[in-house]
């Protein structure tokens, strides 16, 4: 092996085990901190959905910022992925180039969008408007647990269904922006085989783009999750109104996430007990997000098999 590929492989190993060993680390500091918390909590941690950090009566459980993410984490995939498979195919296979490229553009931008304007956007703009729609559906669908009657006041705009939406539009962008690159790879020749086997537009789509970029499209959506559940001011700002008693399985629930909560309390971490339930919340979401990635990671491998 020459002098140069050594060097090249020492750095590229050395770059991988520190990049491993720092998130090892970050993880263990994190377990630290949050042990004399956790110690102190008067309520079980896993399944109490009550958080009072106060140093002489701590009673803190992450319960309910755990449904308050996944749920609204899981509303904005579930609007965004659909959306974003039928921009991506648009773009690869049916927009002319003179048109594809500026509108590619234009969704790529949506994503160098700071969070705080998302935030003010939804909950000042989109919000009020998005008002009628949510009570109709409150009305209309109440017999179905996840659109029954929230834990706030019916007029309370700042709810888990308008937070995902706008996760929704947040996320849209990664998740188009990534799956259009995979759609535009698929190898020319299967597409033009299709093409003189007689197979239209929509026959090409499903039997080589599709196949060829799922993994990708996975991958894309993940990637997309895990913004979505780190997502910190703009859910701050919406949600730090709407907080109601403890959850109760409807979207039209208030609350806070992990991120917003940490962030929307910053300013009170004044000692070290209270400030570890926060960071015991923070660890949480540290392994969720593992979970989520080690998820995205087996889907893909399956797929590309």
């Amino acid at each position: 092996m020459r002098p140069g590929d050594r060097i090249f492989q020492f750095l590229t190993t050395g770059a991988g085990v520190f990049v491993v060993s720092l998130i090892g680390l970050i993880g263990l500091f994190l377990l630290v901190q949050a042990i004399p918390a956790l110690q102190a909590d008067n309520v079980n941690f896993l399944t109490s959905q009550v958080w009072q950090t106060e140093p002489n009566n701590m009673r803190f459980g992450i319960m309910g910022l755990l449904l308050v993410t996944v749920y609204s984490a899981l509303l904005a995939l579930i609007i965004a992925m659909p959306i974003s498979l039928g921009i991506a195919l648009f773009l690869t296979q049916y927009a002319p180039k003179r048109l594809a490229k500026p509108f590619a553009y234009v969704i790529d931008l949506l994503a160098a969008v700071p969070s705080i304007i998302y935030g003010l956007w939804g909950l000042m703009v989109f919000a009020p408007t998005i008002e009628p729609v949510s009570q109709w559906v409150n009305e209309t669908f109440s017999w179905i647990p996840i659109f029954a009657a929230g834990n706030v006041s019916p007029d309370m705009r700042g709810t888990i269904f308008t937070a995902g939406i706008v996760l929704a539009v947040m996320i849209l962008p990664i998740i188009t922006s990534l799956s259009r690159e995979v759609f535009e790879r698929t190898p020319t020749p299967h597409i033009e085989g299709a093409l003189a086997l007689g197979a239209t537009r929509w026959e090409v789509i499903r039997t080589t783009v599709l196949p060829f970029g799922k993994a990708g499209y996975i991958g894309a959506s993940m990637l997309g999750l895990g913004r979505a559940l780190g997502e910190t001011i703009a859910l701050a700002i919406i949600l730090t109104g709407a907080v109601g008693r403890e959850f109760t399985w409807s979207l039209f629930d208030g609350g806070a996430t992990f991120a917003s909560k940490i962030a929307a309390d910053y300013a009170e971490l004044n000692n070290e007990i209270s400030a570890g339930a926060y960071i015991a919340a923070g660890l949480v979401l540290f392994l969720l997000t593992f979970i989520v990635n080690f998820a995205a990671r087996s889907i893909i491998a399956k797929k590309g098999d």
